[in-house]
């Protein structure tokens, strides 16, 4: 049987549901960030109907939404469910004193509540029958660490499938396309830690669901290139975009636009330098801002490795980057696309 302690665990208003809770939460969070519904809509890949009746309330959003939502808004998934305590370097807290998450059907208690090292989260997972994380597999960068407590957990990564007993332990790259569920007939409950790649990423790593992206019916695609070919492997040194124009989910046509290289700014800065925190001052930010003047009309550009700088500065003129480790231009933009293209955060510099 499940445990049924949350109501005795979550310091909440006793006047607001769960529900309620978390819309408050989302639209606290949207608002302090400046984002409209179509704003966070289009970033995370959620309807903006969704997003209105999570955030008044009227529905409880899957494991796999918050996740959408985590990583579009760069905070945990637990920060929709409590207010900010005071980080601390050692956390001791008692089995009576953990509060409990409740998303949908799943039970969560947070372990790492009030940890000072944002690189690291933990819970306890208990499931019904039948439940799990969401029909959409979920990646993000950094490491995924599983051990079965109690029934039957199922994990998929990438396509292949281990079912774990109680003392089994499963430990993954966590960039891997993955899911899991209880397959069984009875409750099922595991400990899951997941920690990040680098201290860059805040609360445990930017989760997003790769569910098949809602596309608008024309949008734009730039893909990093040396010879205006081939995909490169240097956002910063590259001469030129590749820019795909997709309507109706399919590529209608391929234009070659000239970038600004880091040559052409003088100084000797290369994306490899270590100051700075890889590029992330004002003076970089503002030649990433001139380097992206020329794709301002696309919603992504995809390249083969680029620094924490380059990566921050995009996300702040609304362009998604994407690292990849695929080789083939018109391959990786069918794959986003398709919403199969992984961001290899890991391969920031």
């Amino acid at each position: 049987m499940i445990d049924d302690r949350e109501n005795s665990h979550i310091m909440l208003e006793p006047s607001l549901t769960m529900e309620e809770v978390v819309g408050n939460q989302l639209r606290s969070f949207r608002t302090a960030r400046g984002f409209s519904l179509k704003a966070l809509s289009e970033k995370s890949g959620l309807n903006i109907n969704t997003l209105s009746l999570i955030e008044n309330g009227k529905i409880s959003p899957s494991v796999s939404t918050l996740q959408q939502l985590s990583s579009a808004l760069d905070i945990s998934i637990s920060a929709f469910f409590e207010t900010t305590p005071e980080p601390k370097s050692i956390v001791y807290m008692r089995y009576d004193e953990r509060r409990c998450l409740r998303i949908g059907e799943v039970l969560l208690e947070n372990l790492t509540e009030g940890f000072s090292d944002s690189t690291i989260q933990s819970f306890v997972v208990s499931l019904p029958p039948g439940s799990g994380s969401g029909t959409s597999p979920v990646v993000h960068t950094g490491q995924e660490c599983v051990l079965c407590l109690e029934g039957c957990l199922e994990y998929t990564v990438v396509d292949d499938g281990y079912v774990l007993f109680p003392g089994d332990s499963l430990v993954f790259q966590a960039h891997l396309p993955h899911q899991w569920k209880n397959p069984g007939n009875g409750a099922a409950k595991f400990v899951l830690t997941i920690s990040s790649a680098d201290k860059h990423e805040e609360h445990g790593g930017r989760h997003f669901s790769i569910k098949p992206r809602l596309l608008e019916k024309i949008m734009k695609i730039a893909v990093i290139s040396d010879d205006g070919k081939d995909l490169s492997q240097h956002f910063g040194r590259a001469p030129y975009y590749i820019v795909f124009t997709i309507e109706d989910g399919k590529i209608v046509q391929r234009d070659v636009r000239e970038k600004l290289g880091h040559n052409q700014f003088g100084g000797g800065h290369h994306e490899h330098e270590h100051s700075h925190e890889h590029g992330q001052d004002a003076a970089s930010h503002g030649k990433h801002v001139s380097m992206a003047e020329a794709i301002s009309d696309c919603e992504a550009v995809i390249c083969g490795g680029m620094g924490m700088g380059a990566y921050e500065s995009l996300k702040r003129l609304n362009i998604k980057p994407i690292v990849t480790d695929m080789t083939d231009v018109e391959a990786a933009v069918k794959a986003y696309i398709d919403g199969n293209l992984i961001d290899h955060t890991e391969k920031l510099h």
